[in-house]
């Protein structure tokens, strides 16, 4: 056999002032053909684990670029099409193949394509054939729209959120792609629209027992190959934005249409439960304040990189400053121009410092005082899973008692690494405040005596309900009460 991978992705906000060119992929991941690294990032895995069972298997695995952006706004539209130009010729200089298997996020928007991930499917299908299997892992905060469905054979997401499974699920994309091509099974995607958009965190209920239903259907049902719950994202204006399930089964597409709609109506009826309880920024330093046990862990939840915003948000900050927090870190404030400063004064050195809140109404103000640089580190990272996250060249300064890593690359908090890289020990420290949704929540748990979800200023639109939508669907929970007709019957 001969397989053609790849990956492409990012995840845009529409409604983030950051857009993104091709420098944005460099910084975050630009790897040509063979010269990914062994651990995969996000929407990478395809690949890496594709090359064991290439070598496992006898097969020639033929790479492309992989790339990938950290999520921000609009997608700049030559640097779309020159990287999808640039594997498409890659594939085609590597046909004659018998599959092609990628690596996507699902969520990109680019100037001039509403779906970047439908185009590249459609025109990677143009060029293979009919009879050439076409599959692909994608993340959950995606858009799953007809267009990908009719270009592809099946799609596996990640069920987990934080995204601690993308290796699995790569796993699970290889073990259907190698049934198909060895003649035992023929997958069919079958797709329910739930008609809705909320936050799904698989770390608590309801959707913990949700997710493990799936993985229980696809172990004990022989016909069903795959279940997915494609999240949507909220901060996406596009037409097919909300949430659907996804039933992939062995040839049996009126049973997977059966299955994704009972489980979509299920998903449905637990609508506005999903998402984590939160506090203002308030409460949220208060509460901190009055713990007996360290470190409590306040999480920013909507000035998150990982969502498209600029993450350089100081509504927190302000907030600790003004009730009087000590031993508190703050990991991070974006601020590209105040590390350069930072960078040239040198560590040790004292200066008057202006940083943060520079990227959009609702984001706090930006910060004046006189700044003590603590550590400079150039190129920085933290561990994300088994992968690492690049913040870029970051400070390390003290204000009035608190500890705040400014950085240059955008990146929500992942792992306490982030903390201890600049020189902070993350546990000896009574507060610290991250910037993630939920992310966090795997290693961050490890450490945290407590952990707050604080909803500080507007930095996203994280209430669809009022957010002014232009191309988003209007027939949708919370935008209307009763989508599906249920209280007349009508389903």
């Amino acid at each position: 056999m001969r397989i053609f991978t790849a990956a492409l992705a990012t995840e845009t906000n529409t409604f983030s002032p950051i857009c993104i060119d091709r420098r944005a992929f460099e910084a975050s991941l630009y790897a040509p053909p063979g010269e990914h690294p062994e651990t995969p990032t996000l929407c990478t895995a395809p690949l890496t684990v594709g090359r064991r069972i290439a070598a496992e298997k006898g097969w020639t695995l033929i790479e492309g670029t992989a790339t990938w952006a950290d999520p921000a706004g609009l997608v700049n539209r030559q640097t779309y099409e020159g990287l999808r130009d640039e594997i498409l010729d890659q594939l085609r200089a590597a046909l004659p193949v018998d599959a092609v298997v990628m690596g996507l996020h699902g969520a990109m928007v680019a100037d001039g394509y509403e779906d970047p991930e439908g185009d590249l499917l459609t025109r990677i299908r143009a060029i293979v054939g009919s009879d050439v299997l076409v599959c692909a892992e994608l993340d959950p905060h995606s858009h799953l729209t007809a267009k990908r469905v009719s270009a592809a054979d099946f799609f596996v997401f990640f069920k987990e959120f934080p995204h601690t499974d993308f290796v699995d699920r790569a796993e699970d994309l290889w073990r259907i792609a190698i049934d198909t091509l060895e003649g035992r099974v023929t997958p069919v995607m079958s797709v329910f629209d739930c008609r809705m958009i909320d936050v799904y965190p698989t770390s608590r209920e309801p959707m913990r027992s949700f997710v493990d239903k799936l993985i229980r259907i696809e172990a004990e049902d022989p016909d069903v190959l795959s279940l997915s719950v494609v999240h949507g994202f909220m901060a996406g204006d596009v037409p097919e934005m909300g949430t659907k399930v996804l039933a992939v089964t062995n040839g049996k597409p009126e049973k997977g249409e059966t299955l994704a709609r009972e489980l979509g109506l299920e998903l449905f009826s637990k609508r506005g439960t999903f998402i984590m309880p939160q506090i203002d920024e308030k409460q949220a330093v208060a509460e901190a304040l009055a713990a007996t046990e360290g470190p409590v862990v306040i999480a920013d939840v909507w000035d998150n990189p990982g969502g498209g915003t600029a993450g350089d948000a100081t509504v927190l900050l302000e907030e600790l400053l003004a009730q009087g927090a000590t031993n508190a870190a703050v990991g991070t404030i974006w601020d590209p121009m105040a590390v350069q400063i930072c960078m040239a004064a040198g560590e040790g050195a004292e200066i008057p410092l202006r940083f943060g809140a520079k990227s959009a109404p609702g984001t706090g103000n930006p910060v004046d005082g006189i700044v003590k640089v603590i550590k400079l580190v150039r190129n920085a990272e933290m561990q994300f899973g088994e992968s690492f996250a690049p913040f870029g060249d970051a400070a390390l300064i003290s204000y009035r008692g608190i500890d705040i890593i400014l950085n240059s690359t955008r990146a929500q908090s992942f792992d306490p690494s982030l903390f201890s890289v600049m020189g902070i020990e993350p546990q000896a420290k009574s507060i610290l405040v991250i910037k993630s949704t939920n992310h966090f929540y795997a290693s961050f748990s490890k450490i945290a005596a407590q952990i707050l979800y604080c909803s500080a200023g507007t930095p996203y639109p994280n209430n669809p309900a009022k957010t002014a939508y232009l191309r988003a669907p209007r027939n949708i929970w919370p935008k209307v009460a009763d989508p599906h007709g249920l209280e007349k019957g009508a389903a």
